[in-house]
């Protein structure tokens, strides 16, 4: 079982997005809130970087990094909590499970520590700085299976991003895209994943697959 971290285990995506639009507004790149879902949510910070680097230049893409981080960081430290219904669907799930993100270990440990999940997966955390390509490439969640020694087939992955879905299928495993937060269901959909909007109703899901 390969959860990804923000929007899925941590109630982050909601702070990002409010720091992406400030952002933007103050570096010369007005975005909507939707536009920044379809352009960074699930994407790897590097990904980011690229995107802004291409339309406002280096210089401001470094800019944009460290005011992201640094306040991102205190919004983390000051309103961060678990995704609604996290806790209990962990406590039903029996699976093996591990993280999987697009986050930096640093920050996974600060949004993990800061809701109490860290010891939950202790051990068990992937980021996508570990591999040459974020999602939607597979290398991540490839890299998750085979440093726990399970096949690929075997695999459920639990996303709640496009890209984050299209690196499941890519990866040729079995995907749950959470819609209860940023992404419209819409975008979840596809081959081999069972979109859904409540997290408490996801070990029933994983059992109905043959998963739980």
């Amino acid at each position: 079982m390969i959860f990804d971290c923000d929007g899925v285990l941590v109630d982050s995506e909601p702070l990002a997005l409010r720091v992406c639009v400030e952002l933007g507004a103050e570096l010369g790149w007005p975005l909507t809130e939707r536009e920044i879902v379809d352009r960074f949510l699930g994407r790897s910070e590097r990904s980011v970087s690229a995107q802004v680097a291409e339309r406002l230049g280096e210089e401001a893409a470094a800019r944009w990094n460290a005011l992201y981080r640094s306040r991102l960081a205190a919004a983390i430290d000051a309103e961060l909590l678990p995704v609604p219904g996290v806790l209990e669907a962990l406590e039903a799930i029996v699976l093996p499970r591990c993280i999987a993100s697009s986050g930096s270990h640093e920050k996974m440990r600060r949004t993990l520590g800061r809701t109490g999940l860290w010891e939950r997966f202790e051990g068990r955390i992937f980021s996508a700085s570990e591999v040459a390509r974020g999602k939607p490439e597979p290398d991540l969640f490839l890299h998750a299976a085979q440093r726990l020694g399970v096949e690929p087939e075997r695999c459920a992955v639990v996303e709640d991003s496009q890209y984050g879905v299209r690196a499941a299928r890519a990866a040729g495993m079995r995907s749950f895209g959470y819609a209860g937060g940023l992404t419209p269901a819409p975008w979840l959909e596809g081959a081999d994943t069972v979109v859904f909007e409540d997290m408490r109703k996801l070990p029933d899901l994983l059992r109905s697959a043959g998963q739980g």
